[in-house]
């Protein structure tokens, strides 16, 4: 497999529009098209130069590239200049848009543009063009008429059976055979898309083209599940409206979010996270409004190097607030709050920042008053329904802090969890036990340091934020912990914060220290044994074997084998269908597996996918001939979506309370 290389240390890349990289390569001829990843590779090591607007790139000593890239952005195929004979058909111009990171495909920043609007995980919304201080309701000219829910026009249909044929051709070939040029094909289809207002599949396409990219670098951020899940969401929306089925608005997507008037907001500051991706780093603010809802603020803009992302990132919780004339920071806003006027707002929580919006500072509430107390109400059984449930919304529609859970739990310590009995941090939340595991890995963050302190302080009680994490046992990704509604009993561990923090933590961008914990005093009460909380580690200890670790979390017997449907579906994106046709014998060995644990319905979707993956057609002389992998995508996607449906189910009936379970069987 050739890889695309990211640039050696020094000055990054600039960005590239995603159109300009599908028409540069096109313009290749076939010949050139075969050399094209070989060249990227070569290209990306070399060194680059910038000088303001224009970047550098010396080929070899008699040939040089320069790419115009006004804010970081490389636009339209004339910025992107070679000195070479073959110009402007040449491999160098195609090789260097294949190395530049993909730009959002609908924005068009100004080197001193707003930051991008972020949806509620925390990741930058590809394909949105609103920033904070964009008029309510404005859209582009490409935008489809608002609530546009009619039958696809012919316009319509073609380009999404074209986005709908690249991505099967994208997973057919699998990451190490989605080279530069599939990859641009796709591209293609996505701006063609676009261009017929079918934003939300085009979006989808941008991303899985920037996850195939990772995936073939080998860059650490990149997950193969996300790989996955983005191929799983464009094969998903492309299917529905090219049979145009379900809600046709919602499979078509808007360019960016509309803001409606929202009038008069008093806003508690709740709590905030750092926002960390390949291309963007900054900070999203959480308030809640009198009536309880969820509203956002964000801080995010785009980065060139990342070695100075999570800097940047902790450093945007330290600016200012970007609402009217409030003179606070999104960290001291966490603690306070804001008296707004005029304000706009989407669907999906995210303040709009225009000339109208006036915002003064005001007092803030604490976790335990109202209205923020109410979001501990709901219990966490429901609490993890509404959030599956909002899983599978699009972003367009989804509420803000759907994915949250807001949970008082008590601190057990560190012990082994699930079937590999890996240490983790767990806790109590009312007879249940709950892993809780760092919100983001990376070093620069705060988060693994506070948990490894949390995991000192067995009998903790704290009122908890944290994204839900779908497992077959309970998991809580971490975000900000507070103090509990009532105070400690006497020996008991509590937290011990100065009075400006107001009792609360944003555990991404603050670092707890030693003297933040009281811990408990050897009079003090006990951490709960596993008979007040069925899963809980008896006394803590590490177990011997990695099944003793399964058998003291609480685990009832054997886990449904679901991998095994799971590693295929993943065998299939990143070998493709010839890898998966090459394992044959672990499919059926799967397929029986999942026949003996009763999911019927996985084994005969597995047996489906192995033989779509088999079955290519041939012609009389017995050679392999192509098709559109039609059969093949259906069985992969059908795989796919029930393997996601049973892994939401596994997951909500972890979060449900082994009495009622057995009361309810």
């Amino acid at each position: 497999m050739t890889e695309q290389q990211s640039a050696p240390a020094g000055v990054a890349w600039p960005a590239v529009r995603p159109e300009v990289v599908a028409e540069v390569v096109a313009g290749l001829s076939a010949r050139l098209q075969k050399r094209l990843d070989g060249a990227a590779a070569k290209l990306a090591e070399r060194p680059v130069q910038r000088s303001g607007d224009d970047w550098r790139i010396e080929v070899d000593e008699e040939t040089a590239l320069v790419l115009h890239a006004p804010g970081g952005v490389v636009r339209s195929q004339a910025d992107v200049r070679c000195g070479c004979l073959l110009a402007p058909a040449c491999v160098h111009r195609a090789a260097a848009v294949t190395v530049c990171r993909l730009a959002d495909a609908d924005t068009e920043p100004e080197p001193a543009a707003d930051p991008v609007p972020v949806p509620g995980d925390g990741t930058p919304e590809t394909g949105t063009a609103a920033g904070p201080d964009a008029d309510p309701g404005t859209a582009p000219d490409t935008a489809p008429e608002a609530g546009s829910g009619g039958p696809l026009t012919p316009g319509e249909l073609a380009a999404a059976r074209h986005l709908h044929r690249a991505a099967a051709a994208a997973l057919a070939a699998g990451v190490g055979g989605a080279g530069a040029v599939l990859q641009a094909e796709l591209l293609r289809a996505a701006h063609r898309a676009r261009l017929a207002g079918l934003h939300r599949p085009a979006a989808a396409a941008v991303a899985v083209v920037t996850q195939v990219r990772a995936a073939r670098s080998g860059e650490p951020d990149h997950r193969l599940a996300a790989l996955v899940a983005g191929l799983r969401e464009l094969l998903d929306l492309t299917t529905g409206l090219t049979a145009g089925r379900g809600d046709l608005a919602a499979l078509r997507g808007t360019a960016r979010q509309a803001y409606r008037e929202a009038g008069g907001l008093r806003l508690y500051g709740l709590f905030a996270e750092p926002v960390l991706t390949a291309t963007h780093a900054g900070v999203l603010t959480w308030a809640v409004d009198a009536t309880g809802r969820l509203s956002t603020v964000a801080e995010v803009m785009p980065h060139a190097d990342p070695t100075t992302a999570a800097p940047q990132a902790v450093g945007a919780g330290n600016r200012a607030v970007r609402l009217g004339d409030a003179l606070l920071s999104h960290r001291e806003f966490t603690r306070a709050g804001l008296a707004v006027q005029g304000a706009t707002r989407s669907a999906t929580g995210r303040l709009g920042a225009g000339g109208s919006v006036r915002a003064v500072r005001a007092s803030g509430a604490a976790w335990t008053a109202e209205p923020v107390a109410g979001l501990w109400a709901e219990p966490p059984a429901a609490q993890v329904a509404r959030a599956l449930a909002a899983a599978a919304l699009s972003y367009e529609t989804r509420p803000a802090g759907s994915d949250l859970l807001f949970l008082d739990v008590t601190l057990l310590g560190a012990a082994p969890y699930g079937p590999v009995g890996a240490p983790q941090l767990l806790a109590d939340c009312a007879g249940l036990v709950v892993a809780l595991r760092t919100a983001h890995e990376h070093p620069g963050l705060a988060y693994r340091g506070n948990l490894a302190l949390l995991a000192t302080a067995p009998g903790l009680r704290l009122r908890v934020i944290g994204r839900l994490e779908r497992a077959e046992r309970p998991e809580l990704r971490l975000l900000a912990v507070g103090a509990p509604p009532t105070g400690p009993e006497p020996g008991e561990p509590a937290l011990a914060l100065p009075a400006d923090r107001a009792a609360r933590v944003n555990l991404g961008l603050e670092r707890l220290q030693t003297a933040d914990l009281t811990l408990a005093t050897a009079t003090g009460p006990a951490v709960p044994d596993a008979e007040a909380h069925p899963g809980t580690p008896a006394g803590l200890a590490l177990p011997d074997t990695p099944e003793a670790a399964g058998a003291q979390a609480g685990q009832d017997g054997p886990a449904a084998p679901v991998h095994l449907l799971a590693r295929r579906v993943e065998q299939a994106v990143t070998g493709g269908r010839q890898g998966l046709a090459l394992g044959a014998g672990r499919v059926d060995t799967g397929r029986a597996e999942l026949r003996a644990a009763g999911l019927t319905t996985g084994a005969a979707l597995l047996e489906a996918l192995g033989t779509a993956a088999a079955n290519h057609p041939r012609d009389v002389f017995g050679r392999v001939v192509a098709d559109d992998h039609a059969a093949f995508t259906t069985a992969w996607l059908a795989a796919a979506c029930y393997g996601e449906e049973l892994a939401s189910a596994l997951c909500a009936g972890g979060w449900q309370r082994r009495d009622q379970v057995k009361a309810g069987s």
